[in-house]
């Protein structure tokens, strides 16, 4: 039996960090077609991303309480980490994220934010004083561009200076993001790690909404997927469950085994992956153009995962200084 259709095989890629990357990018993907479903019944965006939140951090708690197994300072020890990530990494970047959409087209925000992986390669150039490699260059040149093609930006599209800024800021709280998770740190079980950060971006989301800056508007009428009709509790139990439980604590798995570059840049297969959800929910189907971008997007990330592999095996070789792996730049405590 070949290695391809070898199930051991398969389970032993489904296993590593590059497939537990995909699997979350894919369960992430799933949150736009779920979300659509609630604002179409009458959901606001906040609304919608704060019950995203609320609802995944109380799913969380148990486990993570019994991750601990009355560990509790460890909370404490990393009471940092946990708040920069529930702070920055979920609440300010899905907040800024938003305000970039009220202000932009969705695809031209989500653009913006993905430049995530450009600002982590310019970062660890900054911060280790090494020139990208040139297989990083190539793979950030391909992912950008097939993720150009992938967001379908051709034709007209309104820019907003404000809304730029606002993009912006979310693009530097997502490679926020990826240093945080992909930090080395042993005392923190990844669910504990999810569960808290989720619990913060809650808190202060409901804030936000409290204080006026986010419209909060909910609704109890059915949701439309495709051709079903579905209750609203069935698709936020989705956006809950599958694109957010599932999605952070995979990807802090994935984050912590590849780091921050290569996650980042795995991450960006999210728009295929969003892209392919909405053609079998919403019957949205893409276009050549965006299955173009999806191939781009691939390649770039094998260009990046080989970049990384062959600097490892230099410096494992000892012809070479160790790899300038993202988990060896920590810029947070």
């Amino acid at each position: 039996m070949s290695a391809a259709l070898n199930p051991a095989a398969a389970r032993g890629f489904l296993g590593s960090g590059l497939g537990i990357a995909l699997f979350s990018s894919a369960v992430f993907g799933l949150s736009g077609s779920f979300a659509k479903a609630l604002l179409e019944s009458g959901w606001s965006p906040g609304a919608a991303v704060t019950a995203r939140l609320t609802g995944a951090a109380l799913i969380l708690a148990l486990p993570a309480a019994l991750a601990l197994q009355g560990r509790w300072h460890q909370l404490r020890d990393n009471w940092v980490t946990i708040a920069l990530f529930g702070l920055i990494g979920v609440a300010a970047c899905q907040l800024f994220y938003f305000n970039a959409v009220a202000r932009l087209s969705v695809g031209v925000a989500l653009l913006l934010e993905y430049l995530a992986p450009v600002l982590i390669v310019l970062w660890l150039w900054i911060a280790s004083r090494k020139r990208p490699r040139i297989l990083t260059f190539g793979g950030t040149v391909l992912s950008l561009a097939g993720l150009v093609l992938v967001l379908d930006l051709a034709g007209a599209v309104k820019i907003d200076v404000v809304g730029v800024l606002w993009g912006l800021a979310a693009a530097v709280c997502l490679a926020i993001y990826f240093f945080i998770t992909a930090k080395e740190n042993d005392s923190l079980p990844p669910i504990v790690l999810a569960s808290a950060g989720l619990l913060v971006g809650a808190v202060v989301m409901w804030l936000a909404g409290a204080t006026g800056l986010l419209p909060m508007a909910f609704s109890t009428g059915d949701t439309r997927l495709g051709p079903w009709i579905a209750p609203w509790w069935a698709a936020l139990a989705g956006l809950v469950i599958l694109a957010t439980v599932l999605a952070y604590v995979s990807g802090i798995m994935a984050a912590r085994a590849l780091g921050s570059k290569v996650a980042s840049f795995v991450s960006l297969t999210e728009v295929l992956f969003a892209v392919i959800w909405a053609w079998l929910l919403l019957g949205e189907l893409p276009g050549p153009v965006q299955l173009l971008g999806g191939v781009l997007i691939v390649a770039g990330v094998v260009l990046v995962r080989l970049d990384e592999l062959r600097a490892g095996a230099a410096a494992l070789a000892g012809t070479a200084a160790p790899l300038d792996h993202a988990n060896d730049v920590e810029p947070v405590p």
